[in-house]
C-alpha cells in the first residue's frame, strides 16, 4: 500500500489498489459521516455530471474504508500550478463545471439550508450573532440545487482526454448555489489566492448572472457554518468574516 498512497489528509489516507481508489478512515471520524459521505456520492452518480463511482464500504484493519473507481489523470490545481498561462482557462472551465453541478437536481441530498442553520448554532459565537445569522440565512431564497461543499481545484480530476471528473461528496447538500460560491471563494482565500478569489467571484458572477452583492450576502453564513471544524488559524480567519460584515 505504501508505494501507492496519493494523499494523507487529517484522519484519512487515500491510496490506489488497481483500478480503484480507497479512502480509509481513522477513528476520529464518525461512522454515520463516512456512511453519508458513501451515500452522496452514490446518490449524484446518476445526475448527469462526472463522478467515479463507489464500488464498496467495507472495514480494513478496523477502520472504515470507502472504495471507488479511479481515475487517471491530474487534478485541476495541479494543472494550474504546471501551465500558469492558461489559468484563465482552467478558471473559465472550473466555473463551467460548478454551474453543471448547480443546474443538476437530487432531492435525496440533505438540505444545505438544514445543515447550516445545525451548524451556526455550534459555533462558539455570541447569540446575538448567532440569531443575525440564523435570521440572514431564514431570508435566503429556498433552491434545490445540487451544492458540492467543497468545489476547489483539487477536486476535479482531468484525463488526458480532457474529460472532467469531480471528486469529493463529503459535504454535498440540496440548496442556494450562491451559498456553495461563497464557500468555494473563501477556499481560494484559505489558500492565500485573494487574486484568484475575486477572479473566481466576477467570472461566476458574469456567467450565471448572479449579482455578486448576492453571493456577498452568504459569505457570513457560510464562514460561520465553516468555523465549527478544521485548525484554529482558519477558524479564526472565518470567524474575521463575520465579524467584519454589517448587517441590514
Amino acid at each position: 500500500m505504501s508505494e501507492n498512497i496519493l494523499a494523507v489528509r487529517p484522519g484519512k489516507t487515500i491510496y490506489r489498489e488497481g483500478n480503484t481508489l480507497v479512502k480509509v478512515f481513522d477513528e476520529s471520524y464518525a461512522k454515520p459521516d463516512i456512511l453519508n459521505e458513501a451515500l452522496n456520492q452514490a446518490r449524484v452518480e446518476n445526475i448527469g455530471i462526472n463522478v467515479p463511482k463507489v464500488l464498496e464500504v467495507k472495514m480494513i484493519d478496523g477502520k472504515w474504508a470507502i472504495v471507488s473507481e479511479f481515475i487517471e489523470g491530474k487534478t485541476l490545481a495541479q494543472l494550474m500550478q504546471e501551465n500558469p498561462a492558461k489559468k484563465d482557462e482552467y478558471l473559465e472551465m472550473f466555473v463551467d463545471l460548478q454551474m453543471q453541478v448547480h443546474a443538476a437536481k437530487c432531492p435525496m441530498l440533505n438540505k444545505l439550508k438544514d445543515k447550516m442553520n445545525r451548524k451556526i448554532s455550534e459555533t462558539n459565537l455570541d447569540a446575538t450573532t448567532r440569531y443575525e445569522l440564523h435570521t440572514r440565512l431564514e431570508g435566503m431564497h429556498e433552491h434545490k440545487k445540487v451544492c458540492h461543499g467543497d468545489f476547489n481545484p483539487s477536486n476535479i480530476i482531468v484525463k488526458d482526454d480532457g474529460t472532467a471528473y469531480i471528486i469529493d461528496w463529503a459535504h454535498a447538500t440540496q440548496g442556494n448555489a450562491s451559498a456553495d460560491v461563497a464557500r468555494t471563494y473563501l477556499l481560494f482565500y484559505l489558500n492565500n489566492d485573494k487574486e484568484t478569489a475575486e477572479k473566481y467571484l466576477d467570472l461566476f458572477s458574469k456567467k450565471s448572472d448572479t449579482a455578486k452583492q448576492y453571493i456577498q450576502k452568504w459569505l457570513p453564513i457560510v464562514a460561520a457554518s465553516q468555523s465549527v471544524k478544521g485548525k484554529k488559524e482558519e477558524r479564526d480567519f472565518l470567524l474575521s468574516w463575520v465579524n467584519v460584515v454589517e448587517y441590514e
